[in-house]
């Protein structure tokens, strides 16, 4: 059986010095990535002519490279350039994904489980995809947790980590939800299988405080320094699947989609609400001010 291997939308990849258009092949069977699972990837955002905080995301694949072992072998400030260079090869009309990567290619000498710094890859992946921003979905409790940094690589925004994820999801849309709440290994809320997540009561907006077995987002920590210098109040705490069904909102956060409503969780339904909308609302002003700081 043949596999078709084609981009499902346009694509353009980085690597070795030069773009290629579409999906190059570049890992094999013995490259340590594909049988050992070394792979490490950001994400960020381009749309409407901004790319919010690209320049953090850039800074964060190189750290998740180092937390894996690897060797980063671009800049930061190279990688963003890059990708700013790559955005110029699309027509502008759809928003664009920005995935900067690592993997190792061998294992280190001695122990072929362990990545080989030297070996470390770099390749950068733009591709289109439409923005998602503000859509109301779904949540349920997934039965699956997120580890804690003592059973997985939680320090990394690491490719491994997300068939865990994965999971979730399917295991959530097979029960008719649209993503899961995911907990941490003692029971309280994480984030979901893919965003970090907010309720609201009584005015006061909570999440989740970061204790390393999730990913506490840069677009979540956007989001929180921007509330609270609306005057919104913040806290960032410990939180029970109960607390967020007693909650007057909820809404999630995250690089793909920025800011999204949750109208459901589990049995309990919710309005869309207006801290949601206030979040959205302030991190745009915010983008497009950096973007054109003079204006």
């Amino acid at each position: 059986m043949t596999v078709d291997t084609a981009p499902r939308t346009p694509t353009w990849t980085y690597v070795d010095g030069r773009w290629i258009d579409g999906n190059p092949p570049l890992i094999g069977p013995t490259s340590h990535a594909m049988w050992l699972g070394s792979t490490v990837f950001d994400g960020s955002r381009w749309f409407d002519g901004l790319a919010p905080d690209l320049d953090l995301h850039c800074q964060r694949v190189n750290r998740s490279a180092i937390n894996m072992g690897m060797t980063p072998t671009m800049e930061a400030k190279e990688i963003e350039r890059l990708a700013l260079e790559g955005v110029a090869k699309f027509d502008g009309k759809t928003a664009i994904y920005i995935k900067p990567m690592y993997w190792s290619e061998h294992g280190a000498p001695g122990s072929v489980v362990a990545p080989d710094a030297e070996s470390t890859r770099f390749a950068l992946c733009l591709f289109e995809a439409p923005m998602n921003t503000a859509k109301p979905h779904s949540l349920t409790v997934s039965p699956f947790r997120r580890p804690s940094p003592e059973c997985a690589m939680t320090d990394a925004k690491a490719g491994c980590l997300y068939p865990n994820s994965g999971r979730m999801i399917v295991e959530a849309r097979g029960r008719g939800f649209d993503n899961a709440l995911a907990l941490d290994m003692n029971g309280n809320v994480a984030e979901t299988a893919s965003s970090n997540v907010f309720m609201v009561k009584n005015g006061v907006v909570m999440t989740p405080i970061a204790n390393r077995t999730f990913l506490a987002g840069i677009t979540r920590s956007r989001i929180i320094t921007l509330l609270r210098s609306a005057g919104v109040e913040v806290q960032e705490k410990t939180l029970s699947v109960a607390d967020f069904l007693d909650a007057d909102e909820v809404f999630t956060s995250g690089n793909y989609s920025k800011v999204a409503p949750v109208n459901r969780l589990d049995d309990r339904h919710y309005q869309d609400g207006p801290m949601a909308a206030k979040a959205l609302e302030l991190y745009m002003e915010w983008a497009k001010k950096a973007a054109h700081p003079g204006a």
